[in-house]
């Protein structure tokens, strides 16, 4: 069996922080393959630069997806587009946009293909139809022996997230739901042998509003003023992530497991 560890949005110092204070147990107890993130959050919250995402390499972490933050820094122009990049966007920004949405990573002697998607419901950037690149990404990989096919697809709608792994399963080894930073209880195998989750979780602060300092968040919700947004860099981070087990000879899931932990950052 092969096992992908992943990890939902890493939101910040103190999501990265507690991402390496825990990825050495999770290894020894679960023994993952590979390990994944979504670093679209690394840099204080939004975006993610090359020292934020060396620094989660350093722990342990294999490759990184990402979502409609992934350019807010502009550092990360001068790397995603690198052929050794371990990071990739969403495949259904236009396709001009720099950086691949899907890469195809070698784990010893094998092959696992990962997928970036974004859903649309809810979110004012003009994304192209996730399902249709979907249909074109598989197209393009259908004569590539590998031994399982990842997709974060990063979205809002829980509705678009169900529908979208309805849509994949039996094509796909699992579709994983990244972005609202809230872990859903929906975790299952679905009929056809696809893993799915609406949404993995976050690792950030626990006593948060989904990794945002709760004061002004919640001032902003009583005067309806805008407020500067403050990510905390101590304090209790809530780690989320699923380990997903994936039978090699068909490509098809045989578990998800979520997992949540908390641990002291100072």
């Amino acid at each position: 069996m092969f096992k992908v560890l992943f990890f939902g949005d890493v939101i910040g110092r103190l999501g990265r922080r507690g991402v390496a204070a825990v990825l050495p147990h999770l290894k020894d107890q679960y023994r993952p393959d590979f390990v994944i993130a979504n670093a679209e959050n690394l840099a204080h919250g939004k975006g993610v630069t090359s020292s934020t995402l060396q620094e989660l390499k350093n722990a342990g972490v294999n490759f990184f997806t990402s979502g409609n933050h992934v350019f807010k820094k502009p550092e990360v122009y001068d790397f995603i587009d690198n052929e050794d990049t371990v990071l990739i966007r969403p495949a259904n920004y236009p396709p001009e946009t720099p950086g691949k949405g899907s890469k195809l990573v070698s784990i010893g002697n094998e092959k696992l293909l990962v997928i970036n998607l974004m859903g649309r419901v809810f979110l004012t950037e003009n994304f192209d139809c996730p399902f249709r690149a979907l249909d074109s990404i598989l197209e393009e990989y259908k004569d590539v022996s590998r031994i399982g096919t990842i997709i974060d697809f990063h979205a809002e709608a829980t509705s678009e997230k169900s529908a979208f792994g309805l849509y994949a399963d039996g094509r796909v080894s699992a579709v994983l739901g990244t972005h609202t930073h809230i872990p859903t209880a929906d975790a299952r195998i679905m009929s056809n042998g696809t893993a799915h989750i609406s949404d993995i979780g976050m690792s950030g602060g626990k006593n948060t509003v989904i990794g945002v300092d709760k004061e002004n968040v919640i001032k902003g919700f009583l005067t309806q003023q805008p407020v500067m947004f403050e990510i905390p860099e101590t304090g209790i981070c809530i780690v989320n992530a699923v380990l997903i087990t994936i039978d090699p000879s068909t490509q098809k899931a045989v578990e998800i497991k979520q997992i949540q932990e908390d641990v002291e950052i100072s």
